[in-house]
């Protein structure tokens, strides 16, 4: 349904205007002749033979009338166009009609038939909705041109072109690869929104799928490349599912615009009222599909005014979103831009006889085409800046965390975080076979410190040490800040003479630290409690008996290393903060 179709979809004007260029630019548009205002008419019944022509009084003057039960007979003398009756090839966009059959009359009296009829184009059918009767070649011209109709559904809608067979060949090859490459991009921008709106979840992504999709049928039908499958739904049947797909669509695309923008973006009524218009125009798509009578360009004009009224809505939903900051309504407005002055220039130009042949609805092709690729590209852009922003808030979340388990003064984990670690690398060695060892770090008469030079020394000395002992830390190895002045260093894999060598650099680095700038040449030493196990304990037995060989360290006189060896078996792990809770008074003492 032309009217219909003229209005379906938006386009900015200035890619309107290129394509008016365009197809006024192909010098083999001047070879086409339009046959509307040179066609006479006559209307019989459908009983009546074709080989009646002759005898035919046809009329040039007024509209034919009263021909949709009937036969419509249209003639066109060629004498009277401008072009060369020979080698000729005539177009006709196809419609709603039973059967059409299609006369060259010649020079010498001889008439040749061709027909198609519904369900049955043959190989008459062209892409870009159209049905070529080419002329046979005979020695005699071509002198007039008669086209049979029965029951056509409306005369307005008829437009039929003459030009050269070679014209028409180079037209539909054309025409073929851009209606082809654009329902490839149709259905590529469909299938992957579809997919975006199942991954993501967000309606007017499946909305707009869905609409990209019904665009792509609509267009294969149309264009009747549905015909290389589907021979049989040549004719009415396809120019019917056209009208309700075009009314189907301006629906989807309405939901796809409409619930892009967040519902505190819009009043309620707006947002209602422009739902329940591209509703309306899906169910009035019904009737108008059905009409085979004299109402159908009146019903079409009627459904005209409720696309303008749905598309003048949905442009203040996005003026209206747009002004309140809404990201998706700029992204709409750029596939919605200037619909209006799109229209306009449809209406008000009539191209039904340009763009070889295929008019304003490869227009509405290809503007469907860019705004599917137009609203793909920017939700594609938006997800990932909302991708990006989300990798950045979970890398933050991430640091926090690992904020919260770090000590503020030394840079090492705190006791939480040390206790994760632990328990963690003591699973690891459980399942491995592999030993483990525990050492505890008390800073020595480190409260002579604080005494002699203030906290902020003390501070500062435990803020290089911590440094010193963070150097150790591996993926076998774990060091944390216990409380204080003492530190816990958990290795795995470790034992006998290779344990002992690592307590004793530990002890070493330790007192190698320069605290010059501190507290002058006075050198800080600790004292460290080893806790070796060949088969990994539990947190709880290895801390206690670490704390044990700590505090032997301490009364031997401090700046040394004594190691106790775990003789029994590993108990279930408990909390590691049980130990440390045990070994609080020991701990107060030293």
């Amino acid at each position: 349904m032309m009217a219909v179709a003229k209005l379906l979809g938006g386009v900015p004007c200035r890619l309107a205007l290129a394509l008016f260029a365009m197809c006024w630019g192909v010098p083999a548009m001047a070879e086409a002749i339009g046959l509307k205002s040179s066609l006479c008419h006559a209307v019989t019944d459908s009983q009546v033979r074709d080989d009646t022509l002759a005898s035919l009084r046809f009329s040039c003057t007024d509209a034919p009338r009263d021909y949709q039960r009937g036969s419509l007979w249209l003639t066109s003398r060629l004498d009277r166009l401008p072009i060369e009756p020979r080698h000729i090839v005539l177009m006709v966009h196809y419609s709603r009609f039973d059967r059409l059959a299609v006369a060259f009359s010649y020079a010498d009296g001889a008439v040749r038939w061709q027909e198609v009829s519904g369900g049955r184009f043959g190989t008459h059918w062209r892409a870009g909705g159209q049905i070529a009767f080419e002329a046979p070649d005979r020695d005699a011209p071509i002198t007039a041109v008669t086209l049979r109709f029965e029951r056509l559904a409306d005369y307005g809608l008829l437009h039929a072109r003459l030009m050269p067979a070679a014209e028409g060949v180079e037209q539909s090859t054309v025409l073929a690869a851009i209606i082809g490459a654009a329902l490839t991009l149709l259905l590529v921008g469909g299938i992957y929104t579809l997919s975006l709106a199942a991954a993501i979840r967000r309606h007017f992504l499946a909305w707009h799928g869905a609409w990209a999709v019904c665009m792509f049928v609509w267009g294969a039908i149309w264009s009747q490349l549905d015909l290389l499958a589907f021979p049989a739904m040549a004719g009415t049947v396809s120019a019917q599912i056209c009208t309700f797909l075009s009314c189907l669509a301006v629906a989807l695309a309405t939901a796809s615009a409409v619930t892009s923008l967040g519902r505190d973006t819009l009043p309620r009524a707006l947002r209602t009222g422009t739902l329940a218009l591209g509703a309306a125009n899906a169910v009035a798509g019904v009737p108008l599909a059905l009409i085979r009578g004299p109402g159908l360009t009146q019903f079409a004009e009627l459904l005209g005014y409720l696309i303008l009224a749905d598309l003048a809505a949905v442009t203040l939903c996005l003026g209206w979103a747009w002004r309140r900051g809404s990201t998706e309504a700029r992204d709409f407005a750029g596939a919605w831009s200037v619909p209006m002055m799109t229209l306009a220039a449809i209406q008000l130009v009539d191209m039904d006889d340009h763009l070889w042949g295929a008019g304003s609805k490869l227009v509405i092709l290809l503007a469907a085409t860019w705004q599917t690729l137009w609203l793909t590209i920017a939700t594609t852009r938006r997800i990932g800046r909302l991708r990006i922003e989300r990798d950045r808030a979970r890398a933050g979340e991430a640091l926090a965390r690992e904020a919260a388990r770090r000590d503020a003064l030394t840079g090492v984990r705190n006791r939480r975080g040390f206790e994760e670690n632990v328990a963690s690398l003591l699973d690891r060695a459980r399942a491995g076979g592999l030993p483990a060892a525990l050492l505890l770090i008390d800073i020595d008469r480190f409260k002579s410190i604080n005494d002699e030079h203030g906290h902020d020394a003390g501070d500062a000395v435990l803020h290089r040490i911590g440094e010193r002992i963070a150097s150790w830390e591996g993926a076998m190895c774990t060091v944390g800040r216990i409380g204080g002045e003492e530190f816990g260093l958990l290795a795995v894999g470790l034992d006998g003479l290779i344990l002992d060598r690592f307590a004793e650099s530990v002890r070493v680095g330790i007192a190698a630290c320069d605290h010059r700038r501190i507290i002058g040449d006075q050198i800080v030493t600790a004292s460290i409690g080893v806790a070796q196990s060949r088969v990994a304990a539990d947190f709880r037995e290895l801390f206690k008996l670490a704390d044990e060989a700590l505090y032997e360290a301490k009364h031997a006189g401090r700046n040394r290393v004594v190691t106790r060896r775990y003789r029994g078996h590993a108990s279930r792990p408990a909390d590691p903060s049980v130990a440390a809770r045990d070994q609080a008074a020991s701990r107060s003492s030293r």
